[in-house]
């Protein structure tokens, strides 16, 4: 659903959303270094960052931007798996952007999927957020959260019907996914909305009917995860899609979107 102060931005193919997506990342972490600050930000997993992740790194102009040592980097959700496997969305992030910038050890907070049990990793990462928001209080625990949706309406590895849907006390949740076979550890919902901003990227005709679906919903839901997400104290949510994305968002959807 689209409420007053939401920005949807329509870029004309994905290599655009990916360069309107990296422009976001350095202004708003130079901004916030530019004042003495950390920044803090949860990163997608997937294939769309890939793109972005990739621009950041190599392209000087923005690699020159970014206040690399002055970022803290999180992940929304992560598959349980070895960091280096090829579906970690660590990995992703650490071969396309993280080790090729000079990003130091300690501002790298990974889920540690290399432990046994999936549940265990969630418990870990968990007592990794809550000191984070120990000294950040009262902000929200990031100053950006990066997220993709799913043509099912899913984000990060909140899929309709699993637990950190409904979860008010826990920030991470491990879960079994059904349909892919597979546990994964996600951000809760109320987790990934404590953000100063919240982006969404979202590429490709397979998601027009589900964007349009989130976006036009009158009210939050279950069956759409990602319409759940909404930034807490008045922070921002934006959304950044493509024109294969946006291609059913047409007259009287497009009220109240940015071209």
């Amino acid at each position: 659903m689209i409420l007053a102060g939401d920005t949807v931005r329509i870029a004309k193919d994905a290599e655009e959303l990916m360069r309107d997506a990296a422009e976001v990342f350095a202004t708003e972490a130079s901004d916030v270094a530019g004042v003495g600050g950390l920044f803090t930000v949860a990163l997608a997993g997937g294939s769309t960052p890939h793109g972005l992740y990739t621009l950041l790194a190599g392209e000087p102009a923005f690699r020159a931007r970014v206040p690399w040592t002055r970022i803290h980097f999180f992940w929304g959700d992560e598959r349980h798996v070895p960091p280096h496997h090829p579906e970690s969305n660590y990995r992703l992030a650490h071969e396309t952007m993280l080790s090729r910038v000079g990003v130091p050890e300690d501002h790298i907070h990974r889920i540690r999927t290399e432990l046994p049990d999936a549940a265990a990793a969630a418990d870990a990462y968990e007592e990794t957020l809550r000191e984070l928001a120990a000294p950040r209080r009262p902000r929200p625990l990031f100053d950006l959260v990066l997220l993709g949706m799913g043509s099912d309406g899913h984000t990060a590895s909140l899929f309709p019907g699993t637990a950190g849907l409904r979860s008010t006390t826990r920030l991470v949740v491990a879960h079994w996914v059904e349909r892919l076979g597979s546990h994964r550890i996600t951000l809760t919902v109320s987790a990934l909305s404590s953000a100063v901003h919240v982006v969404f990227l979202v590429s490709g005709v397979d998601k027009a009917a589900t964007l349009r679906d989130v976006l036009m919903a009158e009210a939050p839901t279950e069956a759409l995860p990602a319409s759940l997400i909404r930034p807490i104290r008045g922070g921002r949510l934006t959304w950044l899609v493509d024109q294969d994305a946006a291609r059913l968002l047409e007259p009287p959807h497009l009220r109240g979107i940015s071209p």
